[in-house]
């Protein structure tokens, strides 16, 4: 009888192990981003990052397009998804809905001082000031280098985009806004850096019609971001993870190359607090 029911209880104990590991592997790790460009293209910078992080925490990840900005914010908060590229504008967004409850785990070395950039197809532009009276157009009202701090180095510059400006218009997304300005729906457009050169290296604009007139200073910008009560161990798989990526290696050179990065680097939530302040002198933040 004894024996029996030793034999039982070991019977459950790895029925319930391989229980449990069943529903680990079946565990699907959703990652997210903000939609500063066309979903197809979101998909395919994701993928070999996608397939490098599977093997790295043992679990299936899977990418989840979002339609907007604030989708992004509350996927993450509440539980849709497991973790976020962020711009540093809805990073700031997500912690502040989230009452602190948003880590963000690491950025780009490129991060540390992004920059934005102001494009037009018009000679008489040249400078911030030659765009009074001229149509403008950011990316979307959410974006960090596509409207917050376009918008932050303007009123700098004494330049009120609502008031000095013939009209200001939102296309959404970076590439689309280049798209704006190429095709001469508006006089100039302002998007970040790294899609811009992307678009140049790509030769899907020609910098000799749709030139830089203007590149703001550095700031701090994108970053991946998680919940805060996410598992530690789970937490640590994922930041290794991006750590390990070297460009100089064959095996990672493509994922490094996609995501734009010479590195990733560990970040925190106190290198955005200028983003947060940046956002409430521009009143887009309460």
């Amino acid at each position: 009888m004894k024996f029996s029911l030793k034999t039982l209880l070991a019977t459950g104990m790895m029925l319930a192990a391989s229980w449990s590991h069943a529903q680990s592997a079946d565990h699907v790790f959703r990652v997210s981003a903000i939609p500063d460009e066309a979903p197809t293209e979101l998909q395919r910078k994701f993928k070999p990052l996608g397939e490098y992080l599977e093997k790295k925490i043992g679990m299936k990840v899977e990418f989840t397009p979002v339609t907007d900005y604030a989708a992004s914010v509350e996927a993450l908060i509440n539980k849709k998804v497991d973790m976020v590229w962020f711009g540093g504008f809805t990073f700031v967004q997500a912690n502040e809905r989230s009452k602190g409850a948003i880590t963000p785990l690491v950025q780009r070395a490129e991060d540390e001082k992004f920059r934005s950039v102001f494009v037009t197809t018009n000679k008489n532009i040249n400078s911030l000031n030659d765009l009074k009276g001229k149509t403008l157009s950011f990316g979307s009202e959410s974006s960090t280098s596509g409207h917050l701090m376009p918008r932050y180095y303007l009123l700098a510059a004494k330049i009120n985009p609502d008031t000095d400006l013939k009209r200001i218009a939102f296309s959404g997304a970076h590439d689309a806004t280049v798209a704006a300005v190429a095709g001469g729906k508006v006089d100039a457009g302002a998007l970040n850096i790294s899609v811009w050169e992307k678009l140049v290296e790509a030769k899907k604009v020609d910098p000799n019609v749709v030139r830089v007139f203007y590149t703001t200073p550095g700031y701090y910008d994108y970053n991946w971001s998680v919940r805060t009560d996410m598992n530690a161990d789970l937490k640590k798989k994922l930041t290794d993870a991006f750590l390990a990526l070297d460009a100089n290696k064959p095996e990672d050179k493509a994922i490094m190359e996609l995501q734009r990065a010479t590195k990733f680097i560990p970040t925190k939530a106190e290198n955005y607090k200028n983003i947060e302040a940046a956002a409430k002198n521009a009143g887009l933040l309460k």
